[in-house]
């Protein structure tokens, strides 16, 4: 099966409530990326009038960041049958991004600075908890070396060096992880709480972060994974994507390094 017989559905999570600081990018970007190689893309919202049925159909799902208040009515409608579809996909290995809100929502609750605690889907085993308006937020740009073990093999795997993701975070909630796998430590920036050097979550093929900016398009090597999951979960056989030129993604990425005065060990080309 060639690549103009194949097709992806992207699932995003809430639009409406919840794409705070351009996430909506990161559905572009997979979208694009995957049109660019000749698949056939469709976009599905998933939101207060979706059922479980349309969450059951599709093939990579992306979530991004919201407000407190808008966090809370996605919190209130993805119960039930939905949550349990949400829980089934994740499980079953369809890949995700979930930025900032989102993994909140994912994890097994969330403490806003006002009102009362949130229960999550609890499909990934952290906590978030907003210490307060008198806190300072986490608001900066972002570095980060991925570590979680096999998502960071298989992204050395695609890039033939080790991968390293830029992105900027924008958070009052302080994120704990129990016994989920960091996504990553913290080259630059805070992270998950500004203590313990973890940022983000990964669990199964979900990837989980407070990275902002959007994350996809700075770093599109992680659309091309996420791409390559999903066609190669739902095809039963091996995928491989063909080359695109991302000369000026890695010029951007390598702008914000220079900024930011970071020095990598292995600069990541995201020429894959």
């Amino acid at each position: 099966m060639n690549s103009l017989q194949m097709s992806i559905t992207i699932g995003w999570l809430y639009p409406k409530l919840m794409s705070t600081y351009g996430d909506r990018g990161n559905v572009i970007t997979i979208q694009r990326r995957a049109q660019w190689r000749g698949y056939e893309v469709t976009v599905l919202p998933l939101d207060q009038n979706s059922t479980a049925d349309d969450i059951k159909s599709v093939d990579v799902i992306v979530g991004g960041g919201a407000q407190d208040r808008q966090q809370e009515i996605v919190m209130r409608d993805l119960q039930g049958t939905k949550a349990e579809a949400m829980r089934n996909k994740i499980e079953n290995g369809t890949p995700g991004v979930f930025t900032c809100g989102s993994p909140q929502l994912l994890g097994n609750y969330y403490e806003p600075g006002f009102g009362q605690r949130i229960e999550g889907l609890g499909i990934l085993d952290l906590v978030s908890i907003h210490p307060g308006e008198n806190t300072q937020r986490c608001i900066g740009n972002l570095v980060i070396e991925v570590t979680a073990s096999r998502l960071a093999e298989e992204l050395t795997a695609m890039l033939g060096t080790k991968p390293y993701l830029v992105g900027f975070e924008n958070h009052g909630g302080r994120t704990k992880l129990g016994t989920v796998e960091p996504l990553g430590k913290v080259v630059y920036g805070l992270g998950n709480n500004g203590e313990d050097g973890t940022e983000g979550a990964f669990y199964r093929n979900a990837i989980a972060t407070y990275s902002h900016g959007p994350l996809l398009p700075k770093n599109p090597f992680v659309a091309d994974w996420l791409i390559q999951t999903a066609l190669r979960c739902k095809y039963q056989q091996e995928i491989t994507l063909t080359s695109l030129d991302d000369t000026l993604a890695t010029q951007g990425r390598e702008a914000m390094l220079k900024k930011l005065k970071v020095s990598l060990p292995n600069v990541v080309s995201t020429k894959v």
